[in-house]
């Protein structure tokens, strides 16, 4: 039997932890959605305080997934906008966002999923 811990493993579980932060997937919805400055982050992602929306987009920007540009104008403008492997990683969550939503309809509904007992 083959083991999961193989060369592949640090990096999923790097991504899962990424991922699974706090408002880490509404981030990558509104980059994708098309935010991008701070205030649109902000006015599109409901009840993220400023300080998680910094943190996160500079984690999001770390790890290469969205692309901070900084305009030398009066006032400076600082825009963000989602990579390559950012777009590629809504991409992969998108089935992930459907199952969740398809799952939480019954228990929304205050029905058990089909096959609960």
């Amino acid at each position: 039997m083959d083991s999961i811990h193989d060369d592949t493993c640090p990096s999923f579980e790097g991504t899962i932890e990424l991922i699974g932060r706090r408002w880490t997937g509404s981030v990558l919805q509104a980059a994708d959605r098309g935010a991008r400055r701070f205030g649109e982050y902000r006015a599109m992602i409901d009840g993220i305080s400023d300080r998680l929306l910094s943190q996160r987009l500079k984690e999001l920007e770390t790890a290469g997934l969205i692309e901070r540009t900084v305009i030398p104008s009066t006032p400076v403008q600082i825009r963000y906008r989602p990579t390559p492997d950012g777009r590629s990683l809504v991409d992969a969550l998108r089935p992930l966002a459907e199952w969740s939503v398809r799952r939480a309809g019954p228990r929304a509904a205050g029905r058990a999923p089909a096959g609960a007992q």
